[in-house]
């Protein structure tokens, strides 16, 4: 549960700013105080959730939680494991996000402020995860491949929870501000797509093989891959569908000054089933974490 509190809000706190940043570059944009809202709740789980993991990881390698808040134990978890300086770097990141999003008002400082805060808190994850595990040559190679896909998942997410809350807040005036940024969006989708896929192989080469391909249904691992490409695939429908039907129906709804309220209605559902899809591959992932690769067997 920790691992994917901390996935879902740190996908929010990089690719919903960059999203904001990309989309809304007009002096007249809509309002976007939610927006403000989510990435402030993101920043604190983020930071709470990594503090709270420093903790559990520190009880399991003291052998007990009393031993584990102990300032030794944790000063020598921070200090003495990459993981542990993973964690406490993370929560220092989530809460410097925290203190620009208290202090600065909405706009393009702030997006830029937090996008950047975003972007190192997902890089941070392949330091506690698989990505880090590599020996020799290969590892270099592993690592950034983890950090990429990381990235490319939390730019398509996040962008999607953005979406989400200015559809489901949609008003009358940000119509065509809503119609634009959904219509942009796909150069950005599109590159966490190929992304995505790209690093997604390299990863694949390291933590399954080609010699074990075959047998990938065989391992709990190997099972949730499987499940996670399924949600993969539908998420992918769920885009093209968005880009090359939904979108340019609501394009011309606005442009033939008919109700684009049916129009919205449906982009509102699709985008939503987009984003719950994402959310449940991310619990998928956070699982995922805790097994063994075919690769290590």
């Amino acid at each position: 549960m920790l691992r994917w509190l901390q996935y879902s809000s740190a996908v929010v706190l990089f690719g919903a700013p960059l999203f904001l940043l990309h989309s809304f570059g007009a002096p007249a944009v809509p309002n976007l105080i939610q927006a403000r809202a989510a990435l402030f709740v993101a920043a604190g789980v983020v930071a709470l959730g990594s503090l709270a993991a420093l903790v559990a990881q520190t009880a399991v390698m003291a052998g007990s939680l009393s031993e584990a808040v102990r300032p030794a134990s944790l000063s020598f978890m921070v200090t003495g494991t990459a993981l542990g300086m993973a964690m406490a770097a993370r929560a220092g990141l989530a809460l410097l996000g925290l203190a620009a999003i208290l202090a600065m008002r909405p706009g393009r400082a702030l997006w830029a402020l937090t996008a950047t805060t975003g972007l190192a808190v997902v890089a941070s994850f392949a330091w506690t995860g698989h990505g880090a595990a590599t020996d020799g040559a290969g590892g270099l190679v592993h690592l950034t491949a983890d950090i990429v896909h990381a990235a490319a998942a939390a730019l398509w997410l996040g962008a999607l929870t953005a979406l989400t809350i200015l559809l489901l807040r949609r008003t009358g005036p940000d119509d065509l501000a809503i119609h634009r940024a959904l219509d942009g969006f796909s150069g950005l989708g599109t590159l966490a797509v190929v992304l995505l896929v790209l690093t997604g192989l390299v990863n694949s080469w390291f933590l399954v093989g080609p010699a074990r391909v075959m047998e990938i249904g065989a391992s709990p691992y190997g099972q949730l891959l499987i499940a996670k490409l399924a949600l993969f695939a539908l998420m992918l429908a769920l885009a093209a569908r968005n880009r090359f039907r939904l979108t340019p129906a609501l394009g011309s709804a606005l442009a033939g000054g008919q109700d684009p309220r049916p129009a919205f209605q449906r982009l509102r559902h699709s985008v939503l089933a987009e984003t719950l899809a994402g959310a449940l591959l991310l619990a998928v992932v956070a699982v995922m974490g805790t097994l063994a690769p075919p690769s290590a067997m």
